[in-house]
């Protein structure tokens, strides 16, 4: 999936120069290493205090990175889009998308809150282990 199920979602076009330290941000994910289940795309994981990202302001943990320099982001590893940011020179044109901050509980400055960690697929044995106890108990008070 490719966030397409998210209503409300806004692209943003971010302009950075790279300063002594880079970017000044860290991304997480790829189809070699998706850091979520249901998206294997690449996403901020930190933003460096003073960095260039945190001086510029509209970059932020969690926002999916969806291209460098007009560059898709699709369908890549982890390495190559590290290798894209290394080679992608002093000026760095981001297409960014964050999420509405209608979908998030609290202020739009606040952190977004976690999803449980529990998959479909362990609330799906949970709930067959509950209709398979309901089952067992039904044909026992039949046999007394």
């Amino acid at each position: 999936m490719n966030g397409s199920l998210i209503p409300h979602t806004k692209y943003v076009d971010i302009k950075l120069r790279r300063g002594p330290a880079g970017l000044g941000f860290n991304i997480l994910g790829g189809v070699d290493q998706p850091c979520r289940m249901d998206d294997n795309g690449i996403f901020v994981s930190k933003i460096k205090e003073d960095g260039a990202a945190a001086l510029d302001g509209r970059l932020k943990e969690e926002d999916k990175i969806l291209a460098i320099n007009g560059l898709s982001l699709e369908n890549r590893t982890h390495r190559e889009v590290v290798e894209m940011f290394r080679t992608a020179g002093e000026n760095v044109e981001l297409r960014v998308l964050k999420k509405s901050p209608c979908l998030t509980n609290g202020p739009a400055d606040s952190p977004p809150e976690r999803q449980s960690s529990m998959s479909s697929l362990g609330m799906l044995v949970l709930f067959a282990g509950a209709v398979s106890v309901f089952i067992i108990a039904a044909l026992y008070k039949r046999r007394r």
